[in-house]
């Protein structure tokens, strides 16, 4: 990700945890207004040690500059921004939380970023990555309690300018990550080959995706058997790619195989797949939930 961020994004963020200066008379502010105090437990809940020393605006400023300038920009500043845009602290007041999107959003799009709602969470994205089937698949990963496949979509989002490599093996992880849950959630054993095309040749079957089934109407069955079987084209292309340009399996130093356009390839293809997966899995089974589970083996 860009960092450091600009002076204007550092001074819009202040704005919307301090709740600005406060002193009456104006207009209401965007954020929400914070005493000294709650701003210092806003900040440990970051897990940023801060205490005001004198104004508690210009405090805070002081402490977002020296984070943004400091070697861990990239990994605090993140937490901050999403934490000061979280939904949860909105709920009596949702037009004041689509100001603070606005808000940010103005002077962070200038720095390479935005913030999305994807799901019951906000999160900060570089700007543009995310696409329609990317933030649906991240909103039901919130939605079914499957917090593997977020972690992997923001690893795999997060690489994509400065590491493709790693963002082909986060999104091949994504497809991997549903096809385990899926057999372990049904008591069905896992595969002998725990690759991601073993994976889904598992998962097939117990989700009536053969492309060899027979209770399809006959004017859509083979346009059915033709969509799945690209679906498994699909599938082998990514675990391929994860293979032989992704970092699962070590890589030499200072040469990259692959470039941004296609990690994003391998992000919008495994975010489709798996995507169709869950969305499939809930048709069959609308009683029962997808949770995580860890790959046993």
């Amino acid at each position: 990700m860009p960092f450091p961020l600009s002076p204007q994004a550092i001074d819009a963020l202040a704005d919307i945890i301090t709740g600005g200066p406060g002193l009456g008379g104006g207009p209401p502010p965007i954020g929400l207004y914070r005493s000294g105090p709650q701003i210092e437990k806003f900040m440990r809940a970051c897990n940023v040690a801060f205490s005001v020393s004198g104004s508690r605006v210009p405090s805070l400023v002081s402490c977002l500059i020296e984070i943004n300038n400091g070697y861990e920009a990239e990994k605090v500043l993140p937490r901050i921004i999403e934490a000061a845009a979280d939904p949860r602290d909105f709920t009596n007041d949702p037009p004041r939380h689509v100001a603070v999107l606005d808000h940010l959003n103005r002077v962070l799009r200038y720095d390479g970023f935005e913030l999305q709602q994807q799901g019951l969470k906000v999160r900060l994205v570089v700007a543009g990555h995310a696409t329609p089937v990317v933030e649906q698949l991240s909103g039901m990963a919130e939605t079914i309690s499957f917090d593997t496949v977020q972690r992997d979509l923001d690893r795999a989002i997060a690489s994509i300018e400065t590491d493709p490599e790693d963002a082909i093996t986060a999104a091949c992880s994504t497809i991997e990550g549903v096809c385990r849950s899926i057999l372990i959630e049904l008591g069905e054993p896992l595969p002998a080959k725990k690759d991601v095309q073993g994976l889904f040749n598992a998962v097939k079957g117990p989700l009536g995706l053969s492309p060899d089934r027979s209770d399809l109407d006959p004017l859509i069955a083979g346009d059915v058997r033709t969509t799945l079987g690209g679906l498994a084209t699909v599938i082998q292309g990514v675990g391929a790619l994860r293979t032989h340009a992704g970092d699962a399996h070590g890589r030499e130093r200072g040469y990259a195989r692959v470039d941004a356009r296609i990690g994003r390839l391998s992000i919008h293809a495994a975010s489709t797949v798996a995507l169709f997966l869950i969305e499939t899995w809930q048709r069959k089974f609308p009683t029962r939930i997808l949770h995580r589970h860890d790959d046993p083996a």
